[in-house]
């Protein structure tokens, strides 16, 4: 097929024809046309783009932001280095106020250690610290326990079984609750083939066989949920209540008050006069004094008395005293060995029993 110049020329001109047309729609409405440079900086129509200018206008606004960050860096830098100063600063002090605070009962803790002797051993752990001393005493040998408190679950009383009325010797209680140490806690009554807790026994906060009013001498002895000794004579349920007993047990005589000896019934001056004694008293810091004596045996012919435990306990700085069951009944166990030597020739099965852990 033959095509002409002519023919060619008027395709070209049907195909150029819309790009002439918007061309002239441009030019009449003056439009201006952007344009981005490879540098992405805008360029209109008309102008001469002057690429170095804006690199270095841009250059400047980058130091200036690089030399903010510096600063700013550095301001930040120095408000750390403030802070951690002060921080360093203020622990510095709460340490030295505690050493403060706590330099007191270290200077007393020394002193009624100092009466007690050196201690034997010693259990330090994060839940107590328990010290042993052998004590020489005219006529009797006597051991004791000083004992601080460090948690809620340092110190409980269990019962010598699984039910009331069950016992057992406060060695196995100890091997069977793995406690670092035991005494023996409460009276007892038999019935049967059973030994049942006297009088008002409390359990993890509970009554074991209900409250009773104290009668003649007896009194109650227990902790609350502070580790503080709590104890005395107790006519009402709502009296005893109201220092909020986590356990406890019952006995007689009450020894000291405040630090004051109390007066002792006839009846436990005589029968017997003298014998295996378990007492229980507190220092004015909370620490506990487990005081346990040795004697032959229960005829009152060998033990101490109540009134030389009293001027003991006075002599050692303690506050309130209560006299546990003693007898055969005194048991002591430390670090998972008896300490002292039962009159009954071996430890006796009880329904109570103080216990100590590590």
């Amino acid at each position: 097929m033959t095509i002409t110049v002519k023919t060619l020329n008027r395709t070209a001109l049907l195909a150029l024809s819309p790009f002439v047309g918007i061309l002239i729609w441009l030019f009449a409405s003056q439009m201006t046309i952007q344009l981005s440079s490879p540098d992405g900086i805008g360029l209109q129509g008309g102008q001469t783009a002057r690429p170095e200018g804006m690199i270095a206008e841009l250059a400047g606004g980058l130091d200036a932001a690089r030399e903010t960050a510096v600063h700013t860096g550095q301001s930040i830098k120095k408000q750390l280095d403030l802070y951690n100063k002060t921080n360093a600063e203020m622990a510095a002090i709460s340490k030295l106020a505690a050493a403060q605070a706590a330099r007191p009962l270290a200077i007393y803790d020394g002193k009624i250690t100092a009466r007690l002797g050196k201690p034997s051993a010693t259990i330090n752990t994060d839940k107590l610290r328990a010290q042993l001393f052998y004590l020489s005493h005219d006529g009797f040998k006597s051991y004791a326990v000083k004992i601080l408190l460090k948690s809620a679950d340092s110190m409980r009383m269990v019962l010598g079984g699984s039910e009331v009325g069950q016992a057992q010797t406060t060695l196995q209680a100890v091997k069977e609750h793995k406690a670092a140490v035991g005494v023996n806690a409460g009276g007892f009554a038999d019935g049967g083939s059973k030994r049942y807790p006297l009088s008002t026994t409390i359990l993890d906060g509970k009554y074991v066989t209900g409250f009773e009013p104290s009668y003649s001498d007896l009194f109650f002895v227990g902790m609350n949920g502070n580790n503080e000794l709590i104890g005395g004579k107790f006519a009402s349920k709502d009296q005893l209540d109201s220092k909020k007993p986590k356990f406890g047990a019952s006995f007689v005589p009450v020894l000291l008050r405040g630090g004051t000896a109390q007066a002792i019934p006839l009846k436990w001056q005589i029968s017997p006069r003298r014998a295996p004694r378990t007492v229980i008293a507190n220092y004015k810091d909370d620490q506990l004094l487990i005081l346990v004596t040795d004697g032959y045996n229960e005829s009152g012919s060998s033990g101490a008395t109540l009134a030389e435990l009293q001027n003991l306990l006075k002599g050692y700085g303690a506050v309130d005293a209560y006299n546990l069951d003693g007898g055969g009944s005194s048991s002591l166990v430390f670090g998972g060995k008896l300490i002292n030597k039962p009159s009954d020739g071996s430890l006796r099965k009880l329904p109570t029993h103080f216990l100590f852990f590590k």
